[in-house]
């Protein structure tokens, strides 16, 4: 894979959403290529802050509508 294919799928590598194969192609690109590891630190990086900074639950209203939409 190059650079371009792995920063597509950074989103789903840091989700764990690849399969066993593709998660250890994009592991082993990041390991022998430090453009893409900084790609992928700075996307940890970010996922860390927004959880962090977003720590307020939705209302109980809120979540049992969702719910009821999902059903």
């Amino acid at each position: 894979m190059d650079c371009n294919e792995i920063q597509a799928r950074l989103e789903q590598f840091v989700d764990r959403e690849l399969s066993t194969d593709e998660a250890a192609e994009v592991q082993d690109h990041l390991d022998r290529c430090p453009p893409c590891v900084h790609i992928y630190h700075f996307e940890t990086s970010m996922r860390r802050l927004v959880r962090r900074a977003c720590c307020e639950s939705a209302p109980e209203s809120l979540r049992a509508k969702i719910l009821e939409a999902g059903r």
